[in-house]
């Protein structure tokens, strides 16, 4: 309890809230539903009016800490280039946000992204330092269509302010 007196919260009172605040919930289950072995079909658009790649890859997704994060590890090819990533994606029930943090391996940044959820739909937005493009602004959308497929889509905007796509993953269920 906060005394008058002193204005401080007793301890027990702080590890209730801690408790509290530190247990799964609804949107950690939307998390879940993405937990499992897939398959990645990933379109990029490299530059506006070229053709996009393609490219196959693979996730291996794994709820970790109790349900209370989703730990994503992508393997596959960009350009041609053998191309691995780590995610982790919570739900903070304190900012009540998605957020996440990607690291890869065509880079030696760690990318901090945050956003709200509707229904079976996040959408984040990350602000980075691009070594082309300078400061950046990315947004990124997951749709949960099914229990077997989910839909990634990742839109880069520059200084110029243009939004434009960068890339999409369509996510399938291995069975």
């Amino acid at each position: 309890m906060v005394t008058e007196k002193e204005g401080k919260m007793d301890m027990q009172a702080q590890m209730e809230i801690h408790a509290k605040m530190s247990q799964p919930g609804a949107s950690h289950k939307l998390l879940e539903s993405m937990e499992g072995s897939w398959t990645a079909k990933t379109t990029t658009w490299m530059e506006p009016g070229q053709p996009p790649v393609e490219s196959a890859s693979t996730s291996e997704n794994q709820m970790i800490l109790g349900g209370r994060y989703l730990h994503q590890e992508f393997s596959g090819d960009m350009m041609g280039t053998p191309f691995k990533g780590i995610g982790i994606n919570g739900y903070d029930n304190f900012k009540k946000k998605f957020v996440s943090i990607w690291m890869d391996s065509m880079s030696t940044g760690i990318f901090y992204f945050e956003g709200e959820g509707q229904g079976k739909t996040i959408t984040q937005v990350c602000h980075a330092e691009d070594p082309v493009k300078g400061p950046v602004t990315w947004r990124s959308i997951t749709r949960i269509e099914d229990h077997n497929t989910h839909k990634f889509e990742m839109f880069g905007t520059d200084k110029s302010g243009k939004e434009e796509k960068m890339m999409e993953i369509i996510y399938t269920r291995r069975r």
